[in-house]
């Protein structure tokens, strides 16, 4: 989990989300499945350098996104360095190979994730601005249903329902995205 709040930038509760996030997956019944590693104040070269060594499945952002210019990470003094969507998708074209899912919890960051969808099959992006009580609700119930050890579509709706996020996120496709991402890599049978 990368994360980044540039001090210029308004205060996101970055802390909470990583820590229930953590809570979901180590009370999941998959936890055996999973390993949180967690960067903040993340700046470019931290990003690339957690890939190398990391070489994660799922890579999940959070922080900002300002839409075309892109998403902020922060530079040498905790100032916004902004990544565009072609920067980014050119080094997860790197590493295809390994990355399964990426999340981009971050306002105005579709057009980072349609980039990286190039790329990488599984992509979430926000479509507008997200409250942060609402991008922490997403993580939750993302984590939540990624760790769990059955499926079916009723689970998913009736989880979906809980979170309001309105237009910002389409929860039920990002639910059967959890689904299937899953399926694919081996987490879960279909019955």
């Amino acid at each position: 989990m990368l994360s980044a709040n540039p001090k210029e930038t308004a205060r996101l509760r970055l802390d909470e989300e990583q820590r229930e996030i953590e809570t979901g997956l180590e009370r999941s019944q998959l936890r055996e499945k999973f390993r949180l590693v967690k960067k903040e104040a993340v700046r470019p070269k931290d990003f690339r350098r957690a890939m190398l060594d990391l070489k994660p499945q799922i890579v999940h952002f959070s922080g900002h996104g300002e839409g075309e210019k892109g998403i902020a990470f922060e530079d040498e003094a905790g100032k916004t360095k902004l990544v565009d969507a072609e920067a980014l998708a050119g080094l997860f074209k790197l590493f295809a190979d390994s990355v399964e899912c990426v999340i981009l919890n971050a306002c105005y960051s579709k057009v980072q994730a349609a980039a990286i969808a190039r790329h990488i099959p599984y992509v979430i992006g926000m479509s507008q601005a997200i409250g942060d009580q609402a991008a922490i609700e997403f993580s939750v119930g993302f984590y939540d249903a990624l760790g769990a050890d059955r499926w079916s579509e009723n689970r998913s709706s009736s989880s979906a329902s809980v979170i309001s996020l309105g237009s910002a996120l389409k929860v039920i496709r990002a639910f059967s995205l959890v689904h299937r991402l899953c399926l694919k890599m081996g987490w879960m049978e279909t019955r």
